[in-house]
């Protein structure tokens, strides 16, 4: 396991190769058809434009879809002077709830925007080609290609390298057509109301009809103004390449790069012949190569294993360099005529936040730092209105944003949450303390934190020894009901706020400011410790256990993804994470989406039961993902693995999956690094290459008979390594290192240097 990977050779020889055959994997996506629904299609992305295969009618659809696609209209009850924090709390004391979701929730269900939108799609007829022989997404070279019995093969790809997609049509037969659909924006006939959930037409935006050129033989292209002064074009362009073959591509621009109407199609029709297919489609696999090559695992149990790769590749897709953040569908926005499930936001309560768990462990920092990037950049209207709706200093953002990180609205109980930017605040912590990148740490990191830290000292309210919140509220106990709200503060916010005091203190002494690292102490002094039971269970707030079946395990944050609870701080810790989990166990799950299986899954690694992570992870992976691996909300097995069996599709669930496999093989929480943490005991071959650690380690390991073979660690900064020896009373021979610490409790100190390579074996070996 350890070197080099046996597959890289091969891969290689894809990327010189691959226009001719390519090399099928386990972990890929394969089919005997066409998937006849938007949300089982083929996914395809470069963490800007997207795209999704499958048929619909007689027709092979491509739906195009461009992260930065958003009506920005704004809610306008939010310009009232109603949007305060302190009128919710004089509305919740006078009983009047209802007046503050009139105005400040039900205009998310009422109003069509704002809200992501969709570029529409490309046709192309098939009837003619006869049976498909098989369709199939190579995950290694983020390729979709599709054979029919007459011999056709089409090739699909986003462009890894550029804002384009490409296609090739080999032996089409006698003539080859195309058509570039045009999203259903302007009004015609009934434009029904619907949820949500379920997402309102499209026709309700009301835009004009678009300006289309859609005759030529050679390209087509529309473009169409949005919500102000928002426009964006979408252009397709092909052309008959010798050896009876098709070439195309096709591109979106925006507004945002000053595409205006006759200059966007020059522009891009200029762009598409910049590069040949074949040329595009090398480049396109260099970069994918790059990417596999960061980290791999191999399980013993299948299913696990592909649906980690399968999520690491929608990792790949949907979060990259230069692009946005993973919203609620990422670069997959709902192709069916309406807007996406939950108008395709970012949903700070949960959402964003799960589906960056496995870029840091997984070695794809790079596309982890695409979120607190972005969130960076759009710091000036979160402090904006921090300042409106809090009346507050420092720093607080939205839990329901737009592309500019504008609130939206929803259940203003989260939607707009005091302790958002909180959570927030550990990618930017994680992203620190994986990559140990001290410019992200001074330019960025830090001064999140502190603006955060300030606004929680500024909105609480000290009440005899303690402060507490206003008002508070634990995700999403009560949905929207005035019982949602908690006088006393819960242990969603409680463990949020702790967890920041604490990294405040510790990333402003990384950064050599001592008088502030005491003063982020001093205020975590004055709050008070997470609620428990008498039985030591993690309660929702003071006096609330939890007593239903529920989906979002806010209240046991403190285990994780906070680390709050620490297995290694010995019987009490561990007691309330065990009885905790009991508990949560014990209410069933009746009311639990896909991503709380997911969630599960890490819960349980924390509590080193590796029996109960696999089983929580096959259940979400066997009973919650459609065909494509794309995660639904609801069971879809029939099994009664929930009442919930709607299918609104979101991303949350699938990455929080890729995290807990993680969490299996690798932890590295409190300062310390522990390999193969929760595996289940018939486990006794698995592995894993390059997994990242905190403090900048990569971690390979290789199991073989239920015992540690082989471990190498690479440090890339430097300074101590901290281990929990994984040999245990064998000892260990460390081989590349200095000399070493090994304590009675069996932690292993190592000194490093930047670079060094270490490998631990068996003493007796």
């Amino acid at each position: 396991m350890i070197g080099p990977r046996c597959w890289i050779f091969s891969f290689f020889m894809v990327v010189c190769f691959a226009i001719y055959g390519q090399t099928p994997n386990s972990h890929d996506l394969q089919y005997t058809a066409l998937p006849q629904s938007w949300d089982e299609g083929i996914p395809l992305g470069n963490g800007m434009m997207g795209a999704l295969v499958w048929q619909k009618d007689s027709f092979l659809r491509i739906s195009l879809d461009r992260a930065d696609l958003w009506d920005l209209r704004p809610v306008k009850e939010f310009s009232l002077p109603q949007f305060r924090f302190s009128w919710v709390r004089e509305q919740l004391e006078k009983n009047r709830y209802d007046s503050v979701q009139k105005l400040f929730d039900e205009p998310y269900e009422r109003d069509p925007g704002p809200s992501k939108i969709p570029a529409g799609a490309l046709e192309i007829p098939i009837g003619q080609m006869g049976a498909i022989n098989s369709v199939h997404l190579f995950l290694k070279e983020a390729l979709c290609e599709i054979k029919w019995l007459s011999g056709a093969r089409l090739l699909v790809f986003v462009d890894a390298r550029r804002h384009q997609g490409r296609f090739r049509l080999e032996h089409p037969g006698n003539s080859f057509r195309m058509r570039l659909i045009i999203p259903g924006f302007a009004p015609a006939g009934k434009t029904g109301t619907s949820n949500s959930v379920d997402g309102q037409s499209l026709a309700r935006l009301g835009y004009p009809p678009a300006q289309a050129d859609t005759a030529n033989p050679g390209y087509q292209y529309f473009w169409q103004q949005g919500y102000g002064d928002f426009q964006f074009a979408v252009f397709a362009d092909w052309k008959k390449e010798p050896g009876n073959m098709v070439d195309g591509t096709w591109s979106i621009g925006t507004s945002n790069q000053d595409i205006i109407q006759a200059p966007a199609r020059e522009t891009m029709q200029e762009d598409a012949h910049l590069v040949d297919f074949d040329s595009a489609f090398r480049e396109h696999c260099r970069w994918w190569m790059s990417f596999w090559q960061k980290s791999s695992i191999r399980l013993p149990d299948t299913l696990l294993e592909n649906q980690w790769y399968r999520e690491i590749y929608k990792f790949g897709s949907a979060s990259r360099k230069g692009g946005l953040p993973i919203t609620l569908q990422a670069v997959w926005t709902a192709d069916n005529g309406n807007l996406p499930p939950w108008k395709g936001d970012f949903h700070n309560d949960l959402n964003t936040q799960l589906s960056y768990w496995p870029g840091y462990a997984s070695n794809h920092l790079e596309e982890s730092q695409v979120f607190p990037d972005w969130i960076w950049s759009n710091r000036r209207n979160a402090e904006n209105y921090t300042k409106t709706y809090f009346g507050c200093p420092g720093l607080n953002f939205p839990g329901v944003s737009t592309l500019t990180g504008e609130p939206m609205g929803g259940w203003i109980q989260y939607a707009l949450s005091p302790t958002v930017s909180c959570w927030l605040a550990q990618n930017f912590y994680l992203q620190w303390e994986y990559s140990k990148d001290t410019g992200f740490l001074r330019d960025k990191a830090y001064p999140f934190i502190r603006g955060t830290a300030r606004f929680i000292e500024a909105v609480s309210e000290k009440h005899g020894k303690f402060r507490q919140l206003p008002l508070s509220s634990s995700p999403e106990f009560f949905d929207n009901s005035p019982d949602a709200w908690f006088h006393q503060t819960t242990n969603y916010d409680l463990a949020l706020i702790r967890w920041m005091y604490q990294a405040a203190s510790e990333v402003a002494k990384d950064m050599h400011l001592p008088r502030e690292a005491r003063h982020w102490r001093q205020c975590l002094s004055e709050w008070p410790e997470l609620a428990l039971s008498d039985s030591n269970r993690l309660l929702i707030a003071p006096g609330f256990p939890c007593k239903t079946s529920h989906r979002h395990f806010s209240h046991l944050m403190a285990i994780f993804p906070l680390g709050l609870l620490d297995w290694h701080a010995g019987k009490r810790d561990q007691g309330v994470i065990l009885g905790s989990i009991s508990d949560l166990l014990l209410q069933g799950h009746d009311y639990w989406c896909g991503y709380s299986y997911a969630w599960l899954g890490n819960l349980q690694a924390r509590a080193r039961n590796g029996e109960g992570a696999c089983d929580a992870l096959r259940t979400f992976a066997g009973c919650f993902c459609l065909p494509n691996s794309f995660h639904v909300n609801g069971d879809q097995s029939g099994t009664g693995k929930s009442k919930f069996t709607y299918r609104p599709f979101t991303l949350e669930g699938n990455f929080a999956f890729a995290s807990g496999i993680q969490e299996m093989l690798l932890q590295s929480d409190h300062d310390r690094i522990v390999v193969f943490p929760a595996i289940p005991d018939n486990w006794e071959n698995v592995s894993f290459q390059d997994l990242r650690a905190r403090g900048a380690f990569l971690v390979s390991a290789t199991m073989t008979g239920g015992e540690l073979r082989e471990l190498k660690i690479i440090s890339e900064r430097g300074g101590d390594l901290k281990l929990e020896n994984p040999f245990g009373k064998k000892g260990v021979k460390v081989k590349g290192g200095r000399k070493f610490r090994n304590d009675r409790h069996g932690m292993l100190t190592i000194p490093t240097i930047p670079a060094q390579v270490l490998f631990l074996e068996p003493a007796g070996k």
